[in-house]
């Protein structure tokens, strides 16, 4: 057998343009643009051109996007009080703050001082709770890019067993919830789970996201099974010393295997912006007492 590769970067062209479509009504039937706050503080190198590719995306989504870079030694005050300004613009309905934040920063409470409304990360405490408890909430933007894949691939995922290996409060926990919500069978998997292998082994969706390149093998996978790779791991090239990513999953053999898979790069990440999009369209919609984007939400 032979994955086929489910390419995320098509995909999330896809919603990108869905929630174009949606800016587009929203402005001609309620003279409505979703605004998206992005706060940079510090000169991180890989930050900066994940918050450019934010910028970028979310104006030709038709968006407003209000960017603030602020120094590396702003003080945590500082910081809470732009927050706090955010939250009361009525013209900024999503706000996120790129992580990881400098050391004289305490990022829990950062992440607490955001509006739940307008947390389209879906880290505020609130969220976590509304979406663990089967509410209604702004969901983390990876799991939720997974979540829209998978539906895609398989279309219902009731009664189907789900292993999510990871137990991160950004990817692992909030997928497990979101599979849970879809009526699947999920095991919440990691590291140090006893005989790792064969509890992945049984599963139709498996979706790794423990942070160790190449960890999973196609050993491990059921044969047909649809694989979410979230891993981002930079390795070594040991022939030509190069550098390159990889995914928590062995390719080649997990591929042989499974009936679907995702690459990397090129499977979630793309995914994670167009999230991010979608859910501060959603935000948007809610403030506004409208109709959540159909396909767009968890």
């Amino acid at each position: 057998m032979t994955a086929q590769t489910i390419d995320g970067k098509a995909f999330a062209a896809r919603i990108r343009g869905e929630v174009a479509g949606h800016v587009a009504v929203l402005g001609r039937a309620h003279g409505i643009v979703p605004g998206l706050a992005v706060v940079l503080v510090g000169e991180d190198p890989a930050s900066q051109v994940y918050v450019r590719n934010k910028h970028r995306q979310t104006v030709e989504a038709g968006m407003q996007s209000f960017e603030h870079r602020l120094p590396v030694g702003t003080s945590e005050d500082a910081l809470l009080a732009l927050i706090a300004r955010l939250n009361a613009d009525p013209a900024v309905h999503g706000i996120l703050v790129q992580l990881p934040l400098p050391a004289q920063i305490d990022a829990d409470k950062v992440i607490a001082a955001i509006h739940p409304a307008k947390d389209v990360d879906g880290f505020h405490i609130s969220n976590v709770g509304l979406l663990a408890t089967g509410q209604k909430a702004l969901v983390p933007c990876t799991p939720l890019g997974c979540l829209m894949m998978l539906r895609d691939r398989l279309g219902s995922l009731s009664g189907r067993e789900a292993v999510v290996i990871g137990r991160s409060n950004i990817v692992g926990k909030p997928m497990a919830q979101l599979l849970l919500r879809d009526s699947c069978t999920v095991t919440l998997a990691h590291s140090r789970t006893r005989e790792l292998p064969q509890v992945v082994r049984r599963a139709e969706i498996v979706v790794a996201a423990v942070g160790r390149p190449g960890m999973v093998t196609g050993d491990w996978i059921r044969p047909g099974a649809t694989v979410i790779d979230v891993g981002i791991n930079r390795i070594e090239d040991p022939v030509t010393g190069k550098t390159r990513l990889m995914g928590d999953c062995d390719f080649d053999s997990c591929a042989a295997v499974a009936g679907a898979i995702t690459p990397v790069p090129g499977g979630v990440g793309p995914m994670t912006i167009a999230c991010l999009l979608a859910n501060t369209l959603t935000a948007t919609c809610r403030a506004a007492g409208l109709p959540e984007p159909e396909g767009l939400t968890a």
